[in-house]
């Protein structure tokens, strides 16, 4: 929108708020969680809602933890797809914190969670919040969104997780439990280094790798917010359920943090590997109504797959 044509908004009596697009404090909000709280960068504010927002795009960062940056390349996909005006971005931040390399800095009553074991993205706990969980804060933006006091025209959440966001929703798609009257929800999982497989069949070799089933490479030993949910319920969460693999053709090397464990390696050789025999498996032995979206010309950068014109109806419908 021109500033000429919120100035003539303005003056009919239609006050337009201009989306915020920075990874900066001006566009944070604290999302409240129990006890404490957990960061979440926003176009706009979700406590004030938004009239004419039919779609929210919830970008979940990787590794790094930078959902600063995430944050902009995710505006900037609305931006190129002409959805700024209806559209709502938003980029939680799932701090580290007691680990090596996981040690951010974290204002009063702001929750970490750790980078190893229980992590983030298999729906651990916050530290010293053992009440609060990553995935329940995405069980919360998707309860603020699905308010149609505050997004009276909003139709659908888009989940979009790149790297280790791709593996922490890998696993939130089949063990959410939310299920929003009149809202849809799309769980897009690009690039990961791993995903949850539902049984012991993988297309590699696991001769000699005890873990290679076990949670978040498989089902068994499930911490966390997945712990209590059944076998079968998760099974069928995943196979009913949204989901879009986006793969970056030029995926193919062992860099960013790739997974090299044997749990990893039974899944596959590389990334873009890993995520066509997955793609096969879910789809070929399960029957799911998965799609597969491959992006020419990206490797493993999640900014190249949020502003594809490839990702474009994925992430924007």
């Amino acid at each position: 929108m021109t500033r000429w044509a919120v100035l003539l908004m303005s003056f009919a009596g239609l006050a337009i708020a201009e989306p915020c697009s920075t990874g900066t404090a001006a566009c944070a909000e604290p999302l409240p969680m129990g006890k404490g709280f957990v960061t979440i960068y926003r176009s706009h504010p979700l406590a004030k809602g938004h009239s004419k927002a039919t779609r929210a795009l919830v970008v979940i960062h990787g590794a790094s933890r930078n959902a600063d940056d995430y944050f902009p390349s995710g505006m900037a996909g609305a931006y190129l797809a002409g959805g700024l005006e209806d559209t709502v971005v938003v980029a939680p931040r799932f701090a580290g914190t007691g680990g090596r390399n996981c040690d951010d800095k974290l204002a009063a009553g702001e929750i970490g969670f750790a980078c190893a074991g229980d992590d983030w993205r298999g729906g651990g706990p916050g530290v010293g919040h053992a009440s609060v969980t990553t995935y329940d804060v995405i069980d919360e933006l998707i309860r603020r969104f699905a308010d149609k006091k505050k997004f009276p025209k909003l139709k659908h959440v888009v989940l979009m997780g790149h790297s280790a966001g791709g593996q922490f929703l890998s696993r939130y798609a089949a063990a959410s439990k939310m299920e929003p009257a009149g809202v849809s929800v799309r769980y897009v999982v690009s690039n990961p280094s791993s995903y949850l497989y539902l049984d012991a069949s993988r297309p590699g070799p696991t001769a000699g790798c005890g873990g290679f089933n076990s949670w978040k490479y498989g089902m068994e030993k499930r911490t966390g917010y997945a712990a209590g949910l059944a076998d079968e319920v998760m099974k069928k969460n995943l196979v009913r359920r949204d989901v879009v693999y986006l793969l970056g053709e030029y995926d193919v090397t062992p860099q960013f943090g790739f997974d090299s464990s044997c749990g990893a390696m039974a899944q596959g050789p590389n990334r873009l590997q890993r995520g066509i025999d997955y793609f096969g498996y879910i789809t070929g032995k399960y029957g799911a109504k998965h799609k597969l979206v491959k992006v020419p010309n990206c490797g493993h950068n999640g900014r190249c797959m949020l502003v594809a014109n490839e990702a474009r109806e994925t992430l924007f419908p």
